[in-house]
């Protein structure tokens, strides 16, 4: 695995919100990554639906990927990949804060002649409101302009507003909310099996169709910086801990919310 940056790549990153790292694991770690999230995969899809979108796999959402959460929950070798601290400190770095805890990990498959991934936001679903939200999106095959590889519209995380647009038929209803950003040039980040895409959780991006007559399949982790606090949504919370929670309390259950890496 790279685990190194630049003082450039990070740079990068906090100006576009993105950054692309070409061969992030080597030939045995993307195998077993693969290997992880195929096995993974049927035992969550077995669960609760709020952890999977598969309870109607006609639907268009269902068509757009698999989507499969909390895998590490239902997989030892997932967990030993998603507890890695040395992907926690990339996180950590990239986005210039102390700690790092794993919001939730998940396997996102674009199925054959998959629809294509609408325009969206990622921090705006979840239990916290963080500028400095962050997610490693990594490709188990290479992710193409043919097959829906990931789109961005750099520097979009600056001014967002926490406000967001469903991932639906619709592809460009977030412009609807932030008309300004038409104007922007959208970014294609294609990409070789085994390289990381992170991008901050308030970027705007969104993947094309899968015209191919093959799954693309990619592995994510979404992470939360340590300390940030709840803001009402329960999203992957278990039911137990988000009514515990009152608004502006610390989300920091280790059993909901793993501390990955603090400095």
């Amino acid at each position: 695995m790279k685990t190194e940056l630049t003082a450039a790549e990070i740079e990068r990153y906090r100006e576009d919100g993105f950054l692309v790292i070409e061969g992030f694991l080597d030939v045995d770690e993307l195998e077993n990554w693969r290997r992880a999230t195929e096995e993974a995969i049927p035992l969550r899809l077995g669960a609760g639906v709020h952890l999977h979108n598969q309870n109607d796999p006609d639907s268009f959402y269902a068509q757009v990927f698999t989507q499969a959460i909390k895998l590490l929950e239902v997989h030892e070798g997932m967990r030993e990949i998603m507890l890695d601290p040395r992907l926690g400190k990339l996180a950590a770095d990239l986005a210039g804060v102390e700690g790092i805890r794993i919001w939730h990990d998940q396997a996102l498959i674009k199925p054959p002649f998959g629809n294509a991934t609408g325009w969206h936001l990622d921090n705006p679903y979840w239990s916290f409101s963080s500028r400095d939200a962050i997610s490693v999106w990594v490709a188990l095959d290479d992710a193409t302009r043919d097959n829906g590889c990931l789109y961005y519209l750099p520097g979009t995380h600056k001014t967002a507003r926490f406000e967001n647009a469903e991932i639906g038929s619709n592809q460009g209803g977030l412009f609807k909310i932030y008309p300004e950003w038409r104007s922007i040039e959208s970014v294609a980040c294609p990409c070789s099996a085994g390289s990381a895409v992170f991008h901050n959780g308030l970027v705007a991006h969104g993947a094309g169709a899968n015209m191919t007559n093959r799954p693309r399949r990619a592995m994510t982790c979404a992470y939360m910086p340590d300390g940030s606090t709840f803001n009402g949504r329960r999203n992957v919370l278990s039911q137990g801990y988000h009514d515990s929670l009152k608004i502006g309390d610390v989300i920091d259950d280790d059993r909901e919310v793993p501390l990955v890496y603090r400095r």
